[in-house]
């Protein structure tokens, strides 16, 4: 998204074109290959359980960012500094480590498509829907991602199956996004355009998921290197529309220009190195668990730091969401073969 609120990066698509997962290209891949870890001491244990704590904190807490953001500047000027922030940090760690940044043409063009539908294009959808919808509605938006790369990737991508199982789960997300919106009553109190833009925004990286799967697997550069790179288109374009749609801001206030900066450079930035060293030590299926703590933790937040109203259906629809969403993902386990009996008139 996917872990859809911090930095979705073309880099994680090694990792989906392999398990053939639309999920998991939120969850940068290191070769760990499963979600087994093995047997760490506790220190160890206790330590990358803290980072996920984080990780989910951090991400969760990026819609309530956004909404404190949006009071003190445009939407899209909350999104160019998201950007901005962000690839200047992973830049610093890349100037530090000393990597360089991609070089042929084809991955550069590439990646200008990637940071359009996963960073600029849904970065801007959820500034703009959150004038008009709460926090907490938007993140339980977002934990809809996995829904429509679920339906997606049955049509472009030949590798990905539908089952009775993921299809279940994709029924129970719709009547779970029903659920949370209120249906049943006309929709009513529910600004329908600012959440057409959030689940848009969700749709956007679904899309661009599936695109950097077909074009960007395999590609030999680091995650740092690659994700680098793609914020730093995300801010050029931004930089040229944004300017076109608002004007310069004439004065900026303490209390939004630190949410801005603290979603880019910590949500947007050192996140992704947060998510991509969990990935290492514990694989990408535990890891990208985190994308079910994400809506959580924005609805706590908006309803604790920004008083924002929570009728019973808002709770109760985003379980369902998250129910259908882990029934998308979830796989078959693999049959084993009975173990041969051996022959008793044999020694």
């Amino acid at each position: 998204m996917s872990t859809t609120t911090g930095t979705p990066t073309a880099s994680a698509a090694t990792t989906a074109s392999r398990s053939g997962d639309l999920s998991a290209t939120s969850v940068p891949d290191t070769g760990a290959g499963t979600g087994t870890a093995t047997a760490k001491p506790t220190g160890q244990t206790l330590g990358w359980r803290l980072r996920f704590a984080a990780l989910s904190l951090v991400w969760g807490f990026s819609f309530l960012f956004i909404k404190v953001g949006t009071e003190g500047f445009a939407p899209l000027q909350v999104t160019l500094g998201r950007a901005a922030f962000g690839a200047l940090a992973l830049l610093a760690i890349v100037v530090i480590k000393r990597e360089r940044l991609p070089r042929a043409p084809r991955t550069w063009a590439h990646l200008t498509v990637a940071a359009f539908f996963l960073n600029a294009l849904p970065f801007t959808l959820f500034a703009y829907a959150e004038l008009t919808i709460p926090s907490t509605l938007a993140g339980i938006c977002n934990a809809t991602s996995p829904l429509w790369g679920m339906a997606l990737s049955v049509v472009a991508l030949s590798e990905d199956r539908p089952t009775r199982r993921r299809g279940a789960g994709l029924g129970l997300g719709f009547l779970g996004v029903l659920t949370v919106l209120g249906a049943w009553q006309g929709f009513a109190g529910t600004d329908l355009t600012g959440t057409a833009m959030a689940l848009g925004a969700s749709l956007s990286y679904a899309v661009g998921w599936i695109y950097v799967r077909r074009t960007l697997a395999g590609v030999p550069h680091s995650h740092l290197s690659m994700s680098s790179a793609q914020l730093l288109l995300t801010t050029a374009q931004l930089a040229v529309v944004t300017p076109l749609f608002t004007t310069a801001p004439t004065h900026y206030p303490v209390i939004p220009l630190l949410a801005v900066f603290t979603l880019g450079a910590l949500g947007t930035g050192f996140a992704f190195l947060i998510q991509y060293g969990l990935v290492a030590e514990i694989g990408p299926t535990t890891a990208q668990m985190v994308t079910y703590f994400i809506p959580v933790i924005a609805t706590a937040a908006g309803v604790a730091l920004l008083h924002e109203q929570l009728s019973w259906n808002t709770p109760v629809g985003a379980l369902i969401v998250l129910a259908g969403a882990a029934l998308t993902q979830s796989r078959p386990r693999p049959s084993t073969p009975p173990l041969p009996h051996p022959d008793p008139t044999t020694d």
